[in-house]
């Protein structure tokens, strides 16, 4: 490593974390919502790592359960859900050096995650991705499904996969045990 590479990758190091939530919805039958980004496949990303949970920034003075509830909205249109739990710990992860300097204009090194898990109580009508939040807000996913939760690290892009792991394990639990593999 240079040291120019070396200079590069301790100023990422002290960049902060941007402070996040993560929403895990469970629709009645146990499996979760996700989407495929608009944007991963000008990331070079391959559309088996395209798919995630929603989840956005928490902004100044919010409340992270607000956050939540505000960027489901924002990107799924859903506002008929009931909270199951909150995750303990908040979850970090580093962007890879590629991504880190064109995201957020390069203020932040990765993000720092609040996760809730919220039943979705709705029909599958009030999910719109095409034109969520009412039309208000720009769509972050092309397409979604429900998907089985242990199969969710499997499907996230390999730098965030560590996060996925936790969050599935800590929400394992809100699973009926039958749909558990």
């Amino acid at each position: 490593m240079s040291d120019e590479e070396r200079k590069g990758s301790q100023a990422r190091k002290d960049l902060p974390y941007r402070s996040c939530v993560g929403v895990m919805l469970l629709n009645k039958e146990g499996l979760v919502f996700i989407g495929r980004r608009h944007s991963e496949g000008s990331d070079n990303v391959s559309d088996g790592y395209a798919w995630q949970m929603p989840q956005g920034g928490i902004d100044p003075g919010e409340d992270p359960y607000r956050a939540a509830l505000r960027e489901l909205y924002e990107e799924t249109s859903v506002r008929s859900v009931s909270l199951l739990a909150e995750a303990q710990d908040w979850y970090a992860y580093d962007l890879p050096t590629m991504v880190a300097g064109r995201a957020w204009r390069g203020r932040y090194r990765g993000q720092n995650q609040k996760w809730f898990a919220f039943r979705f109580e709705g029909d599958d009508s009030e999910i719109n991705i095409h034109q969520p939040g009412g039309g208000h807000h720009r769509p972050e996913f092309d397409e979604w499904r429900w998907e089985e939760m242990h199969r969710l690290p499997e499907l996230i892009i390999p730098f965030k996969r560590p996060v996925y792991e936790k969050v599935v394990s800590d929400f394992a639990p809100l699973v009926p045990q039958g749909l558990q593999t």
